[in-house]
């Protein structure tokens, strides 16, 4: 195994409510649209890691690399500015955490 000194892993699960969602097909639509243009402004890598049965409820993991804790936050920070601010989706809960 090899030691990497000066990686840090910041890591985020967001809980999404999707109030106007009707079907599986619209939340697939809405999810899309926020993980391709998390994944285009940021760079992280995104998944749907819960709730996939339901029409309104998703959970999202979201991780990114960088060289420091700051970093990391800072992205993931801006990352969530950007989920708060579409209207098609309700952020109900965030964790993070730095590894």
């Amino acid at each position: 195994m090899v030691c990497v000194t000066g990686m840090v892993v910041g890591v985020c699960t967001v809980e999404l409510w999707i109030p106007e969602s009707q079907s599986l097909k619209d939340k697939r639509q809405v999810l899309h649209s926020v993980k391709d243009r998390l994944r285009g402004k940021f760079n992280l890598s995104i998944a749907e890691v819960d709730g996939q049965d339901l029409w309104q409820k998703a959970v999202l993991g979201m991780a990114c690399v960088a060289n420091d804790g700051s970093h990391a936050e800072q992205v993931m920070e801006q990352a969530l500015n950007v989920i708060k601010s579409m209207p098609t989706i309700e952020l109900v809960r965030v964790h993070r955490e730095l590894l």
